[in-house]
Order: structure tokens, then C-alpha cells, then sequence
């Protein structure tokens, strides 16, 4: 039985704040057991189970059966790129803050206001 896996489920599920009772309803189990048996390591879910908790989780099946990669929601833009859009609670940031951001960060104190 894969104690990785229960160990990826166990902290996937803990990030979203949700109990093993909430996941097993969102994948169509009918027993929470099954669920923890899952992370408990012994038992197993079948293909499809995993594809469904991949999909809730928003990570790959490989990620979830020990594969060494990110989540897939692990995203990443670089400050300098005009192209992004970048966005603080729902709302974009506007031009003049961001230079503010940039500068701060090289540490560019004296031009600061």
C-alpha cells in the first residue's frame, strides 16, 4: 500500500481546510472510511477514484502517486513583465505601484516616496 500517497492526500486535503467526510461526498464515495482508508495507506484507490481526486485537488495523478513534481496550481509571473496582469484581492494593480514594487525591490531607497 502507497503511504506516499495517503501522505500527499492528507496534506492536500489539510491546505483546503476540508474534512476526509467533505472530500469523500465531493468524489461520490459513500463511505468516509474509504476516504481514510485511502490516507491511511491501506487501501488503494482505483484509476478512476484517483483522476476524480486529482481533479478536486487541481494536481496530476503522477503528483498524487509520489512524482516529485508542483502542484499544478503553483503559478509564477515576473514582476518585469508588462504582459501580466497582476492583481491584489480581485482588483489589478496599477502601474505607478508596481514600479513602486519593482523599486523596492532592487533597493532603490532614495527614489522612494
Amino acid at each position: 500500500m502507497s503511504i506516499e500517497l495517503g501522505k500527499r492526500l492528507e496534506a492536500l486535503r489539510e491546505s483546503k481546510g476540508w474534512n476526509k467526510t467533505y472530500v469523500s461526498k465531493k468524489i461520490g464515495l459513500k463511505a468516509m472510511q474509504t476516504y481514510a482508508n485511502y490516507e491511511y495507506g491501506s487501501r488503494e484507490p482505483d484509476i478512476e477514484t484517483l483522476k476524480k481526486l486529482s481533479n478536486l485537488y487541481d494536481v496530476s495523478v503522477d503528483y498524487l502517486l509520489g512524482n516529485p513534481e508542483k502542484p499544478s496550481n503553483t503559478k509564477t509571473a515576473d514582476i518585469e513583465d508588462d504582459s501580466v496582469i497582476f492583481t491584489y484581492e480581485g482588483r489589478q494593480i496599477p502601474k505607478e505601484d508596481l514600479e513602486f514594487m519593482r523599486r523596492l525591490m532592487r533597493g532603490t531607497r532614495n527614489d522612494l516616496k
